[in-house]
């Protein structure tokens, strides 16, 4: 496993070397196993350029997402294959996205739970897919059904208005027996979207979910609930806030799903009141940055050594150095907060903002693995004296998530296709992170 941030080779933890005393012993070190887990809508994202009237035949009204039927939606993708109209095709889904990615910054196994299409031909939405996933996400527990997967069409008018049509197909047919318990024994964290938990009445895969959320906690397994979209939230808020309490240890955001959530539109006041309910919480800002909010305990608390940041509280990063932990496990806990503004102001052209959230949450997921990697190869490390749940500071992770959303924002396409680039000869560390 690649431990977070490309940082300087001394920060590295040698991984592929054997300890040189344990060796000398004739002792082989300790095995280390991690990756993690995700339930998605296996779907594919398709953006095209289209004229008005294309809206008007396929009844879909502008500048609103609208679900249509199978048929509907083949019949309005042969059409745009044929005129030539398909920007680009994509594997999506928050949740596939993000193991995407985990397992390309990690270069580290993660698995996914889903459905896909039992017969895939070439040029199907099952095709583009399989060709669009790392080949380190683990498919082999996907649910084979009879039918497609999703599909979300992104039309783009001549007046930039953006106009979705959803073909849901067999995305939400997951079925509770179709999650295996092993997957959790190793695991470094469950991720979810809140679109599971909004199907039709007779779609198992709410209950599907459910059971793996329960199997995931019963393990000790962290559970990461991305928030995907604020009218999700916005539908039952007092729904989510429960569910959240009950059964959820990270929250990913942004600030519009985070003003549905608590009812603050502040960010950082969102983030405050969203750990009354969860133990970690990342929150992307569009160009304000974003945000990770988290407990530690007062004894091992670190202060920040950058400038202290006004805001809606004040001085709000003075503990951004410090390591969150379960509040559970703090003698004394204490709220930390950390912020960072968008790598490098952000990119000059942005093509989509698609994606951008799945990759800072991949970084921060990274993180947590290299934490569990480590304690279990080096339990007695002075990284472990508690039970934190990442490896690097707060400050750190908000560093590494806002490098790796930066990439994504640069390009066309929701999920990376590479990792970071490596840094040029002679820049440090503390300039390939700045601020």
């Amino acid at each position: 496993m690649r431990f977070p941030g490309r940082r300087k080779h001394k920060h590295y933890f040698p991984v592929h070397a054997r300890d040189p005393l344990l060796a000398h012993a004739g002792v082989e070190g300790p095995a280390a196993r991690t990756h993690v887990v995700g339930i998605d809508q296996t779907l594919v994202d398709i953006d095209a350029r289209v004229p008005d009237e294309l809206l008007a035949r396929y009844q879909l009204p502008r500048g609103a997402s609208t679900v249509i039927a199978s048929d509907r939606a083949l019949a309005l993708y042969d059409e745009l294959l044929a005129s030539h109209l398909i920007s680009y095709e994509f594997a999506g889904g928050t949740v596939g996205n993000t193991l995407h990615n985990y397992s390309l910054l990690a270069d580290d196994a993660s698995i996914l739970l889903g459905v896909m299409s039992e017969t895939i031909r070439v040029g199907t939405s099952g095709y583009r897919y399989l060709s669009n996933t790392s080949s380190q996400v683990n498919l082999d527990h996907l649910q084979p059904v009879d039918g497609p997967i999703g599909r979300c069409f992104a039309l783009v008018t001549p007046d930039g208005e953006r106009t979705f049509a959803i073909s849901e197909g067999k995305m939400n047919a997951l079925a509770p027996a179709s999650i295996p318990e092993a997957v959790f024994d190793d695991a470094s964290a469950l991720v979810i979207s809140a679109y599971l938990m909004r199907c039709q009445p007779d779609d198992p895969m709410p209950a599907a979910t459910l059971r793996a959320v329960g199997l995931a906690r019963a393990r000790g397994v962290p559970v990461v609930l991305t928030l995907g979209t604020r009218f999700v939230i916005a539908e039952r808020p007092e729904f989510w806030r429960a569910f959240i309490r009950d059964h959820v240890d990270v929250v990913a955001m942004n600030e519009e799903e985070a003003e549905a959530l608590t009812g603050v539109a502040d960010p950082l006041l969102a983030c405050e009141r969203a750990l009354d309910l969860t133990e970690l919480v990342l929150c992307t800002a569009g160009p304000t940055g974003l945000y990770l909010a988290g407990h530690t305990d007062d004894e091992v608390k670190r202060e920040t050594r950058y400038p202290l940041l006004p805001g809606a509280i004040p001085e709000f990063n003075r503990y951004e150095f410090s390591r969150p932990m379960r509040r559970a496990a703090c003698a004394t806990p204490i709220k930390v907060f950390a912020h960072i503004a968008p790598y490098h102001g952000g990119p000059a052209r942005i093509t989509s903002t698609n994606g951008a959230g799945d990759a800072a949450l991949a970084a921060l997921l990274h993180d947590m693995a290299a934490n569990r990697y480590h304690h279990a190869r080096v339990p007695g490390s002075s990284k472990h004296v508690r039970p934190f749940l990442t490896y690097s500071s707060m400050s750190q992770v908000c560093r590494y998530a806002n490098r790796v959303s930066y990439e994504v924002l640069a390009q066309a396409a929701p999920r990376l296709t590479r990792g970071l680039p490596e840094r040029e000869e002679g820049k440090d560390d503390e300039a390939y992170w700045a601020r």
